[in-house]
């Protein structure tokens, strides 16, 4: 980062941000070409990110500033490997603003995820990309994450999800 460069910084949310999470989720969703799938509201948001006491929240959400201006957000929650009898971290969502990628927020984030990982004892992050984002898997490549080009992905939800749990 150069002397010009805005400062970077990472930081926990507040229940306070769920309007600007909300918007980062509504901003991904537009760039993926999904927007039509966002179902999540401010309610939603806030019960399941912020449940209260005795609670954990289902994941932990980051945002990312440049010179104090909010500029892209991170969501995460923590899983398990059977192999590694460890917790992972999984990324759900990474995004930062069009206007303000290539000054290092992107990388911040990762950088942020791996201190999380390695502090807490975890095997690995996973997370996927779609296959047609091409800047972002060369940016994923270049800080060193492999492409598991073996697995395919599957997704249980809807009707589907429905009729299965009707046979449970």
């Amino acid at each position: 980062m150069s002397a010009d460069s805005p400062q970077i910084t990472v930081r926990p949310t507040t229940r306070a941000d769920v309007p600007l999470i909300l918007k980062f989720i509504r901003d991904l969703a537009s760039y993926e070409k999904l927007l039509h799938e966002v179902e999540a509201d401010e309610e939603r948001l806030a019960r399941t990110l912020f449940p209260g006491p005795g609670k954990p929240p289902a994941a932990h959400v980051v945002i990312g500033e440049l010179g104090g201006r909010p500029e892209g957000f991170a969501v995460y929650f923590f899983s398990y490997s059977t192999f590694l009898a460890k917790e992972c971290i999984y990324l759900e969502d990474i995004f930062v603003n069009p206007e303000a990628r290539g000054n290092g927020l992107g990388k911040a984030f990762l950088l942020h995820l791996a201190k999380v990982a390695v502090d807490r004892g975890c095997g690995r992050v996973n997370w996927a990309a779609l296959d047609w984002n091409t800047p972002a898997v060369g940016f994923y490549k270049g800080l060193g994450a492999i492409a598991l080009d073996e697995w395919t992905t599957f997704r249980l939800a809807g009707p589907g999800l429905e009729a299965l749990a009707a046979r449970a």
